[in-house]
């Protein structure tokens, strides 16, 4: 079992930044891949971007060059760094963590990119 905390939403003018951070707890020890989706009123939940355990990253073509998906050695948890955000970023943001049986949610923190 995996459980997953999200933090660091908020509201922001467009083309400011905002830093989300998932820690997860638990059998850590099985997670192979972490990331995060997004999901705004109306819109298919989409995913913005994740890391695998064999090394590799991937992002959504809208959010390459602009969002980073990291680890934070110092707090132990995997963030996200978002630049340049634009209001359309506006959404319901989600942590989920992958084992070899099952894939784990946090509740999700509100992202919200004013003009």
């Amino acid at each position: 079992q995996v459980q997953l905390v999200e933090s660091g939403g908020g509201v922001v003018q467009a083309g400011g930044s905002l830093r989300l951070s998932c820690a997860a707890s638990g059998s850590i020890f099985r997670i192979t891949a972490m990331g995060w989706y997004r999901q705004a009123p109306g819109k298919q939940r989409e995913l913005v971007a994740n890391i695998i355990s064999d090394g590799s990253i991937n992002y959504a073509d809208s959010v390459k060059g602009r969002f980073t998906i990291f680890r934070d050695d110092a707090k132990n948890t995997k963030d996200l760094q978002m630049n340049s955000l634009k209001p359309e970023d506006t959404a319901v943001y989600y942590c989920y963590a992958d084992t070899s049986l099952a894939r784990y949610w946090g509740r999700g923190t509100q992202v919200t990119v004013s003009s």
